[in-house]
């Protein structure tokens, strides 16, 4: 066995890896739906340690607040599922950590957790840039329908390094 994780994950993690390396960039994730998948499949790479700085999986609403310091205000207003929740999470693993880039995933992974606002499979990612122009928000919010919980999870997951990418 060469890779705990799929090789589609690991496959598009070497190339956030290369990439960022090439770039001279370092990265951190902040991760709940996806429990630390992305740290997984950024470290499963050799020489991950040139770019991943930090990896901070705040899976519940307290975790949120207290490490990556979301204020309770945007989590109770605007829920854990939420650009506004994401943008804060990504924000915070920045101020968190020594990286140049930090990308946020928050979700409902199902098969429980849903409603129709929100519906088992709704994910949302932001990226924050150290120095970046702060009124400047980069997230996104996918739905990914008919997939079980492995499915959301690994689309996440890819979604995610594909924001890593300079």
């Amino acid at each position: 066995m060469d890779s705990l994780l799929p090789e589609e994950l690991v496959s598009k993690a070497r190339e956030v890896v290369d990439a960022n390396r090439a770039a001279g960039r370092r990265v951190a994730v902040a991760e709940s739906c996806t429990g630390g998948l992305v740290s997984a499949a950024i470290t499963e790479i050799p020489g991950s340690s040139d770019v991943f700085e930090a990896g901070y999986v705040t899976y519940s609403n307290a975790a949120k607040v207290h490490e990556l310091k979301v204020s309770e205000e945007v989590v109770e207003t605007f829920g854990a599922v939420s650009v506004a929740t994401a943008w804060a999470m990504a924000r915070g693993a920045l101020a968190a950590s020594e990286a140049d880039v930090a990308v946020a995933i928050t979700g409902i992974a199902g098969p429980g957790g849903g409603s129709p606002g929100k519906p088992v499979g709704t994910v949302v990612f932001a990226r924050a840039e150290r120095d970046a122009d702060p009124a400047k928000i980069v997230a996104d919010q996918k739905l990914f329908e008919g997939q079980n919980r492995a499915g959301v999870r690994l689309q996440a997951a890819l979604c995610a390094l594909e924001l890593l990418m300079p």
